[in-house]
């Protein structure tokens, strides 16, 4: 008989920083190939980012943020960041999926939507009732899944420097979450 793997989503440790630094460094480095300069890209060394997610993961306890990953057989395979919303016209209501990185070697298995959905949740318990998440205008692949998952651009934009000067164009996406 075969055997099929555990996968949850749970709230990180700091004992998972290592983890979610090299997810992202993975991650980044496959979705922002050709978006992000090659030396942006290139710095993206896992060790150097753990202390960081350490101190994140640490930061998130006891707030009304939170750092989430997904696991499949004890693996951290990937992880979202939640909270209310920084963004400058943002609402009491308004919620941010900050960030939500699944390793490349792990994409298409539902880890995505299982941190989504894991998020979401988080938002509504925190009383949010909107959840918004950016995405470079050009990473089909992320706006895809978000559109698919219910949310649509807002009309929001923002923009930075990208690979080679061109300017990387950033959709905001919002959807309900329902009343608190």
């Amino acid at each position: 008989m075969a055997s099929t793997a555990q996968v949850s989503v749970r709230p990180a440790t700091p004992g998972d920083a290592a983890a979610i630094a090299a997810v992202q460094s993975r991650g980044w480095r496959a979705a922002y190939a050709g978006l992000l300069p090659e030396d942006v890209l290139e710095a993206l060394d896992a060790a150097a980012l753990t202390p960081s997610w350490r101190e994140a993961v640490l930061a998130a306890n006891g707030t009304r943020n939170a750092l989430l990953v997904a696991v499949s057989d004890d693996i951290v395979v990937g992880f979202a960041t939640a909270g209310p919303s920084d963004d400058g016209d943002a609402g009491e209501g308004d919620g941010l999926l900050a960030v939500l990185v699944v390793d490349p070697a792990h994409q298409r298995a539902g880890h995505a939507s299982r941190l989504l959905s894991a998020a979401a949740d988080h938002l509504r318990e925190q009383g949010l009732t909107v959840v918004r998440a950016w995405s470079p205008e050009l990473d089909y692949a992320r706006r895809t899944f978000l559109t698919s998952a219910g949310m649509e651009p807002d009309g929001a934009t923002r923009g930075y420097l990208g690979a080679e000067g061109r300017e990387v164009v950033e959709l905001r996406l919002a959807a309900s979450l329902g009343e608190p």
